[in-house]
């Protein structure tokens, strides 16, 4: 249990500082595009930091693929709530849908990896 939550959680702030990089420079439009891509490159430093710990804490418990799926879903629930935060998006009925065939890969990436 506790490597799952350990990389979980390291998968979170991971995908913070990754949704930031990504999507942080949007906020400042009117700085030059070097300044955005030095301040993405910088916060990515940060999301490797957790990143990689969270996948080698997590390549004991799970196989790559849950991995991936668990990161890919913890991306989306950061993205969610960074876009509402810092742009005020919140998502469509039809991503919300996309959202949920996602959570229901996860779904079956655990429930049926025997």
């Amino acid at each position: 249990m506790k490597t799952k939550m350990i990389t979980a959680l390291l998968l979170i702030i991971s995908n913070i500082f990754m949704t930031l990089a990504w999507y942080g420079h949007l906020k400042v439009k009117q700085a030059p595009l070097w300044i955005a891509i030095a301040a993405s490159w910088g916060l990515a430093f940060f999301e490797y930091l957790f990143q990689v710990p969270a996948n080698r804490i997590g390549s004991a418990r799970f196989d790559l693929v849950q991995l991936k799926v668990m990161q890919e879903c913890i991306t989306i629930i950061v993205f969610v709530a960074i876009a509402w935060a810092l742009f005020r998006q919140m998502p469509r009925w039809n991503n919300i849908v996309s959202f949920l065939l996602i959570i229901a890969a996860v779904y079956f990436t655990f429930n049926f990896n025997k």
